[in-house]
């Protein structure tokens, strides 16, 4: 079946942005502080992707435990977020949902070169011997294209990539990815009574048969407001989704709400202080940890965790550790796991690796850079960068690399130096860069 239509190009903006995550949202803003128009395209009715509209309930760590990583447009979201007198120097702090919306709000409405849309995403890319033409893309109003001398991928699953022709790597040798979580909201909860470790209590439920999987690897209900007992829940792995799949990702909504039931039953009975959580809302959108990434120029890779590394074509530094989650629910990976994340993949304080530019260059494209968690990685680095604030730093350089070839319509055409130099005007943090 063929089927064609005639469409207007309705933006025409030095700049696209497929995806309003905390990729996008940092690529946006920093382009549009350059001076250049941009236009994004979200797919959900909010900006932030997995931390707002998926709920996931916390930021990682933005720091090396002794130096900040995410400066510019990470800190100040930070900031605004949580304060910028926030004390916490590693791991994991919460964050309330509602105000992460309206900071990304207020970031972008008040940026007079941004235009946007939501409840819009790409549907199609065309593309000439490796350089993008105008994107395609659906939206309630219709179909219509956006015309733009650079395209930036921030949708997580290297959409825009993929429909444009760029090779990308999935999952693991076998084509089998992270599992998804579906997070929740929960409230009356009473954060200050001891709940013990919640691995000894799972190990109990276990044995009465609650749950259907044997899930050990559970981050858990973290607390946002300390006044309403409300908490944000990551529980519950989706074993077997493919999140660039339709029919695999409608199944794993409803298994996710399915689960997320299961674990109501088990803090009710098990968890100190939640014998009366209520399950409030579970999120519209999965939180996909792992899909496609694209292969760039160069491709982050777990000895580039070992040794620290550093590039000349540096655009930030990161820390996260390596946080592959379990693929299946058995003992004995919850075990192998639990290794890698605290003992084998993760840092000292004072330690991190450099992010080269040209993990955000696709190999066969020409004007599109991409950014966030399907970035140019194996899957051991993709496991550490994928989160938040990592998605800030590319972002950011992302913005800038972009602003600087506009002109030129290609992403390699760069001064590397003055790609540097531009990442630190925005508050960037290089410590290599002299």
């Amino acid at each position: 079946m063929i089927y064609t239509k005639n469409i207007e190009i309705r933006y025409n903006v030095d700049i696209f942005v497929a995806g309003g995550g905390p990729s996008g949202i940092a690529a946006a803003i920093t382009a549009a502080r350059k001076g250049k128009k941009v236009f994004i395209a979200e797919n959900n009715g909010c900006f932030g992707g997995a931390g707002t509209a998926g709920l996931v309930p916390c930021f990682t760590q933005f720091t090396d435990g002794k130096d900040f990583l995410v400066g510019g447009i990470g800190r100040e979201i930070r900031d605004l977020t949580i304060g910028e007198h926030c004390d916490y120097k590693r791991g994991f702090y919460s964050f309330n949902v509602e105000k992460l919306k309206r900071v990304y709000d207020n970031l972008v409405t008040k940026e007079k070169n941004i235009d946007f849309l939501f409840f819009t995403k790409v549907i199609d890319v065309v593309c000439s011997d490796g350089h993008i033409e105008y994107v395609v893309l659906a939206s309630k109003s219709g179909i219509f294209a956006v015309k733009a001398n650079i395209y930036i991928d921030c949708t997580g699953d290297g959409d825009l990539c993929a429909m444009a022709g760029a090779e990308f790597e999935f999952g693991d040798k076998d084509g089998n990815t992270m599992p998804p979580t579906l997070c929740s909201l929960w409230s009356n909860i009473d954060f200050s009574k001891n709940t013990g470790l919640i691995r000894n209590l799972l190990e109990k439920a276990f044995e009465e048969g609650i749950f259907t999987n044997e899930d050990r690897h559970v981050p858990g209900i973290m607390q946002t407001s300390k006044e309403c007992g409300i908490g944000g829940g990551n529980v519950g792995h989706i074993f077997g989704t493919d999140g660039t799949n339709d029919i695999s990702l409608t199944k794993a909504m409803i298994d996710g709400r399915k689960i997320n039931k299961e674990f109501e039953t088990f803090y009710h009975k098990y968890v100190g202080g939640h014998e009366n959580a209520y399950l409030c809302y579970t999120a519209d959108m999965l939180g996909v940890r792992e899909s496609r990434r694209i292969v760039g120029d160069y491709q982050l890779n777990g000895n580039d965790f070992l040794n620290r590394s550093v590039f000349e074509d540096e655009i930030g530094r990161y820390a996260y550790p390596v946080d592959i989650h379990i693929m299946k629910p058995d003992k004995d990976s919850f075990n192998a796991y639990e290794k890698e994340f605290t003992q084998t993949m993760v840092y000292g304080v004072g330690e991190s690796y450099g992010i080269p530019y040209r993990i955000l260059t696709p190999k066969t494209l020409s004007n599109c850079l991409v950014a966030g968690r399907c970035v140019s990685t194996d899957r051991q680095m993709q496991a550490s960068i994928r989160v938040m604030p990592g998605c800030y730093i590319t972002g950011q350089a992302a913005g800038v690399a972009a602003s600087l070839t506009s002109d030129s319509q290609d992403v390699r055409k760069i001064d590397i130096t003055e790609l540097q130099r531009g990442i630190v005007e925005v508050g960037g943090i290089l410590p290599n860069f002299k």
